[in-house]
């Protein structure tokens, strides 16, 4: 993972099941300049038992009148699949990641040797999925949505105690809604997150628009996650919650500039600032024309440009002092 903020577009299962679509989705998160493209691994009869409904956001974007399994079924990707993928995410110079949803689709991954493994908010839980993870010595984002701090400490404790580096570990705050409604993202707790447990933490984004994740940005999130499709016009559970290619490029573009203009936090004159000093800030000066020997008076002396004299800081230190040579009106002191 890059020294900077991460920005992981967010594919999901935007490619409707279409490999062909999937590369498109590839080569448009590689041009908007994010650092990786994540998928969804899963075997739908292992992700979800036959009688569980779509959630409520997914009912919205798409009612066809089927279940999760008939819809994941569409969904999903197989071995072949994954690999021609992550071919061409190396073709096109961006990092290929996938969350796995099962213990196959984690071995998968392992497999194909992805570094970086994404924990969705539904596996926050699920303790025999942590642990397998936790096993395979990888980097691990781990989503913290739907979750209070209590069931985020469980989570990581479980991941400690099967083998993992607090190191190796990045919380992500996020709110697990369709999208999510800017009252609810209670950005504040991603830094409760970075205090409480010391780790990493970033932000991944179901809002409508791009202004949170740069938000996050600002307050310190060093990964980024977000969905994107190539038209919200199309048919598909996530579509209409997702960015278009113009609007994700828009938003790693905005980040990036957020990302440069946090520095190192040390005040002090930036070097492209420093040129202006003597044109913008001011020196003492002479009010009216002043002998040698004369007292310097709140009534012979003023304060004007250019900042290249006396600072006006030494105001009280120079009043009351006897002027060593004459000047003129205007004249630095």
């Amino acid at each position: 993972m890059s020294e900077g903020v991460f920005i992981i577009a967010e594919a999901g299962v935007n490619h409707n099941g279409s490999v062909d679509l999937a590369k498109k989705l590839i080569e448009a998160a590689a041009e908007a300049g994010a650092d990786a493209v994540k998928f969804q691994s899963f075997k739908a009869t292992l992700l979800v038992s036959k009688n569980t409904p779509k959630a409520e956001y997914q009912k919205n974007q798409e009612n066809l009148g089927e279940g999760q399994l008939e819809m994941l079924k569409r969904l999903q990707l197989d071995e072949a699949a994954h690999i021609e993928l992550i071919k061409h995410a190396d073709e096109m110079g961006i990092m290929f990641m996938s969350t796995p949803f099962d213990h196959d689709s984690i071995e998968l991954l392992n497999k194909l040797e992805l570094k970086v493994f994404k924990i969705g908010s539904g596996d926050l839980t699920n303790v025999p999925y942590l642990r397998h993870i936790a096993s395979l010595n990888k980097t691990v984002i781990l989503s913290t949505g739907m979750a209070d701090m209590e069931e985020v400490r469980q989570s990581v404790q479980v991941l400690l105690e099967a083998g993992m580096s607090i190191q190796d570990i990045t919380l992500l705050h996020t709110n697990t809604d369709y999208p999510t409604n800017y009252s609810d993202v209670n950005l504040l707790a991603m830094n409760s997150l970075a205090r409480y447990f010391g780790t990493r933490v970033g932000y991944s984004d179901h809002t409508r628009g791009i202004e949170v994740p740069v938000a996050a940005v600002a307050l310190g999130a060093r990964v980024i996650e977000k969905h994107f499709t190539l038209s919200r016009d199309m048919q598909g559970p996530d579509h209409k919650a997702s960015l278009e290619p113009d609007e994700l490029k828009a938003m790693v573009r905005s980040i990036r500039n957020v990302e440069a203009a946090m520095g190192d936090g040390v005040k002090k004159p930036s070097i492209s600032e420093s040129k202006n000093i003597v044109a913008a800030r001011k020196s003492i000066v002479a009010l009216v024309d002043i002998e040698k020997g004369e007292l310097f008076t709140e009534a012979n002396l003023t304060v004007k440009r250019p900042g290249n004299g006396v600072s006006p800081l030494m105001w009280d230190k120079i009043i009351g002092n006897k002027a060593e040579k004459d000047y003129k009106k205007d004249d630095l002191i």
